[in-house]
């Protein structure tokens, strides 16, 4: 349950702009601030049901525009890159050539 909370707390970050108001309210207080679904239906004066077909297909959205932007999973093999070059300079063992080759799928990226 806790990978899928950050996982969606990511997207959220990336697309957060690309959702309504409602929706963004009903995630941010769900996902950030940890509201239960009864106090956001009752922030808004809705039932629980309302909230959650919300929730869930705010989220499915959120995968639906991961599938074609791939913002996330672009931002976590810049990561992984990022973290493997420190390494290996923290290690000594950078030759010039797998600097180029880091920075190459770094520019791949973008």
């Amino acid at each position: 349950m806790l990978e899928k909370t950050t996982r969606i707390n990511y997207l959220y970050d990336f697309y957060y702009s690309l959702l309504t108001p409602k929706q963004q309210s009903y995630m941010s207080l769900y996902y950030l601030d940890d509201y239960s679904l009864g106090e956001i239906a009752e922030e808004y004066e809705v039932s629980r049901q309302a909230v959650y077909d919300n929730i869930k297909r705010t989220e499915a959205m959120l995968e639906e525009y991961e599938e074609k932007l791939l913002l996330f999973q672009k931002f976590q093999e810049r990561t992984k890159l990022i973290r493997d070059l420190k390494a290996s300079i923290n290690k000594g063992n950078l030759s010039k050539e797998a600097l180029l080759e880091t920075v190459t799928e770094l520019e791949k990226l973008d």
